[in-house]
C-alpha cells in the first residue's frame, strides 16, 4: 500500500518544479518561433506571405489538435514515458521545418510541430499531481510564469537568431534545446502511474460526463473563454488602432507584448493567493480587472500610456483568472486532470477564436469604440456568470 502510494504521489522537489517551468517556457516557444520569420520563409520559397502564413496557422492548428487527442492520455499511460515519446516528434518536427525543401513540407512538419508541443498541457496537470493541496496555486502559478515568459521571449529568440544567422538556424538550435530537455526529463523527472483503466475510445467519451457533471468545471471553462475571448479581441485590433491613431506598425503592436510581462508576475502572485483564499472570491476580483480594462481602453484611443494601463490590467486580469481557475479544476478529480484540462483548454481556446472573428467584424464597422464595447460586455457576462453561480460553488465546496 505505502508502495503504491509513492509510485502515484512521488516528492515535487524545487529541483523538479525548475525543471517543468522551464521546460514549459522553451517547449511553448516552438509553436511561436516561426512567426517573426515569416517574411524571410516567404521570400527562401518564393511564395506569397499569405502561403508562408499558413506555417503560423498549421502549427497552431496542430497544437489544438494535439491539446485535444493527445493530452487526454496521460490518464491511461504513464506520464513520462508519454512526454519522452512526444520530445521525439517535436525534435524530428524542428529538424524537418529547417530542412524543408518546399514550402508545403514546412507546412506539414509545422502542424506535427504544434500537436507535438503540448507537453505543458502535461506538465501543468502533473505539477497539480505531486503537490501538497495547500501549495498546489503556487506550483501552478510558477509553471505558468515559465509558460508566459517562453511565449513572451520566444520571437524576440527567433528574430534575433534570424536576422543574423537565418531562420533554418532558429529551428535547428530549438532541436538542441529539445534534446537538452528530453534528457532533463528522463533523469529528474519522477513516474506518475496512471488510474484510469478504459481504453482510448472510452477515455475519449469519459470528457463528456466530467463535463455534464463536474459544475465547478463548466463554469471554468466558461469564465475561461469568455476572458480569452476579451484578450483575443484586444490584441486582434490594437495593430489596427496604432496604425489608425498613431500612424505607428505591428512591430510597435510586438512591443506592447513586452508589458505583457506583468502577466508573469500576476501569475505567481495569483497562484499563491489561490492557496490562502477563496478561489471564487479571487476570481471576482480578477473578473473585475479585465472589466476596468477595457473602461480604460475605451478612453485610451490617442493615449500610448492609457493603453500601457489598460494592458497592464488586462494581463493580469486575464492570466490570474486562468490560473485562479486552473486551481479550481485540478481540485476535483485527480485521476482525471488531463482530461479536465483538456476541456478547460480547448473552452479556452474556442473563446479566444470567437473573440478573434467578432472583434474583427466588429472594428470594420465601430472601430476601437466597438471592439472595447465588445470587451466591456463580455467581461460583465462573466461576472454575471461567476456571481449567478458563485453561491451555488460556495455550498458545494462546504459541503
Amino acid at each position: 500500500m505505502n508502495n503504491a502510494a509513492a509510485k502515484t504521489h512521488p516528492e515535487l522537489t524545487p529541483l523538479t518544479l525548475w525543471i517543468m517551468t522551464i521546460a514549459t517556457g522553451l517547449v511553448v516557444a516552438n509553436i511561436y518561433y516561426n512567426q517573426p520569420l515569416l517574411e524571410d520563409i516567404a521570400r527562401t520559397f518564393h511564395v506569397t506571405r499569405t502561403k508562408a502564413g499558413q506555417v503560423s496557422m498549421l502549427t497552431q492548428l496542430g497544437y489544438a489538435v494535439g491539446m485535444f487527442f493527445l493530452v487526454p492520455m496521460a490518464d491511461m499511460v504513464k506520464r513520462k514515458r508519454l512526454m519522452l515519446i512526444i520530445f521525439v516528434f517535436i525534435v524530428l518536427s524542428l529538424v524537418s521545418t529547417a530542412l524543408a525543401p518546399g514550402i508545403n513540407i514546412m507546412i506539414g512538419a509545422s502542424f506535427i510541430l504544434g500537436a507535438a508541443s503540448i507537453i505543458p498541457q502535461l506538465l501543468i496537470p502533473m505539477a497539480a499531481h505531486l503537490a501538497k493541496p495547500h501549495e498546489r496555486g503556487k506550483k501552478i502559478g510558477l509553471i505558468m510564469s515559465g509558460l508566459l515568459i517562453g511565449i513572451l521571449l520566444s520571437r524576440t529568440f527567433s528574430g534575433f537568431i534570424g536576422e543574423y544567422w537565418g531562420w533554418h538556424a532558429v529551428f535547428f538550435i530549438a532541436a538542441g534545446i529539445m534534446v537538452v530537455i528530453w534528457l532533463l526529463i528522463w533523469v529528474f523527472l519522477p513516474e506518475v502511474e496512471p488510474d484510469y483503466k478504459g481504453n482510448y475510445k472510452q477515455l475519449m467519451a469519459s470528457m463528456t460526463d466530467l463535463f455534464k457533471h463536474e459544475p465547478a468545471l463548466r463554469l471554468a471553462a466558461l469564465r475561461g473563454a469568455l476572458c480569452f475571448a476579451c484578450f483575443s479581441a484586444f490584441w486582434t485590433t490594437i495593430v489596427f488602432l496604432l496604425k489608425q491613431n498613431f500612424d505607428m506598425g505591428a512591430s510597435v503592436a510586438g512591443e506592447f507584448g513586452l508589458v505583457g510581462a506583468f502577466g508573469a508576475i500576476a501569475a505567481g502572485l495569483m497562484g499563491r493567493l489561490s492557496d490562502k483564499m477563496d478561489a471564487y472570491k479571487l476570481s471576482a476580483f480578477t473578473l473585475f480587472l479585465i472589466l476596468v480594462s477595457f473602461v480604460v481602453f475605451i478612453f485610451s484611443g490617442h493615449s500610448i500610456a492609457g493603453l500601457i494601463v489598460g494592458v497592464i490590467l488586462l494581463d493580469m486580469g486575464v492570466q490570474a483568472t486562468h490560473i485562479s481557475n486552473q486551481s479550481i479544476i485540478f481540485a476535483l478529480k485527480p485521476e482525471a486532470r488531463n482530461r479536465i484540462n483538456t476541456i478547460y483548454m480547448v473552452s479556452y481556446f474556442i473563446g479566444g477564436s470567437a473573440g478573434t472573428l467578432v472583434a474583427s467584424m466588429i472594428w470594420k464597422n465601430y472601430q476601437w469604440d466597438g471592439v472595447c464595447s465588445i470587451g466591456i460586455a463580455l467581461s460583465v457576462i462573466a461576472l454575471i456568470v461567476h456571481f449567478a453561480n458563485h453561491q451555488k460553488m460556495s455550498a458545494r465546496s462546504a459541503a
